[in-house]
């Protein structure tokens, strides 16, 4: 099976030993998405709204750099910092995800890197 590195500079870079996403087989793992604004490399100041919005965006480069789009999207997993932000991030998600719905885990832990209100990461199929 032959694995891909996937790489944008249109969503944060990674700050540790990962990689943004690895395309292995017929799929996309894609590294969990906290909302830094990769021009500025800061996490967006504001509401859960506002990061939530730029985790999507995040999320969103880098399925296109791997030549996929929200509609190949089959698993989420959505991390919460506190679980009463659910609904505004839920407005902000099915904005995102319309036509085709993925499996979706959310989470609510104690912290988030860089004091994120949310991390959003994605399981892609790129077997068409």
């Amino acid at each position: 099976m032959a694995v891909e590195v996937i790489k944008t500079d249109k969503a944060p870079g990674a700050v540790g030993p990962y990689s943004q996403a690895i395309k292995a087989g017929d799929f996309l793992f894609a590294s969990g998405q906290v909302p830094i604004n990769p021009e500025k490399g800061k996490i967006v100041a504001g509401s859960v709204t506002e990061q939530a919005e730029q985790c999507m965006k995040n999320v969103g480069a880098i399925l296109e750099a791997a030549g996929l789009s929200y509609d190949d999207v089959v698993k989420t997993t959505v991390y919460l910092s506190d679980i009463n932000f659910f609904g505004a991030v839920n407005a902000v998600y099915g904005k995102y995800f319309q036509k085709t719905l993925p499996a979706r885990s959310c989470i609510e832990i104690s912290k988030l890197p860089l004091g994120a209100l949310l991390e959003v990461e994605v399981v892609a199929y790129c077997g068409k």
